[in-house]
């Protein structure tokens, strides 16, 4: 019937089944954090932009202005604008991968280079839900497949190797 060494994989596999199947949801909830990143970049970026034009400068020339300037303030906030400007490209790259790739792949879009305040919020403030979704699924049956494997190799090696007298049975 089921042995401990089968309920023990059994468990293992829907353990590991549970885990992976919040791959999707978790892709999900970090693309809607990066969404919003990217909406709230734009608009200091744009208002950069903005300022830098009424005064007929260029948005690298704006930020040289504040690099060359006295003031060891406006020296940092030509960093935290660089910073921000390099910080949108990222997020638009990434943005633009999620879009480009098909759903049972996202999580994998995180997993390849995230953001490190968007996952940290992410994480935060996940909460699981039920993989309702064809990608829910397979990333469930992934991590269920994962998981008997994992327990069918661990068997394979602390298995004792039965011996079989070498006489002959007469059936």
């Amino acid at each position: 019937m089921f042995g401990p060494g089968r309920i023990l994989g059994l468990a293992v596999a829907l353990a590991c089944g549970a885990a992976t199947s919040q791959a999707p949801e978790f892709a999900q909830q970090y693309r809607q954090r990066l969404n919003g990143a990217l909406h709230e970049l734009r608009l200091v970026v744009s208002a950069f932009d903005a300022d830098a034009t009424r005064n007929n400068l260029t948005r690298e020339r704006a930020i040289v202005v504040y690099e060359e300037a006295g003031s060891d303030f406006l020296r940092d906030r030509a960093t935290s604008v660089r910073v921000a400007i390099g910080r949108l490209g990222d997020l638009e790259r990434q943005s633009a991968a999620f879009d480009e790739a098909s759903p049972v792949l996202r999580p994998l879009i995180v997993a390849r280079s995230p953001d490190g305040p968007l996952l940290q919020g992410a994480l935060d403030d996940y909460e699981p839900a039920v993989p309702l979704t064809l990608h829910g699924f397979i990333w469930t049956g992934v991590g269920v497949l994962f998981g008997f494997s994992v327990i069918w190799l661990l068997g394979l090696l602390f298995r004792r190797k039965k011996h079989y007298p070498n006489h002959n049975l007469r059936v």
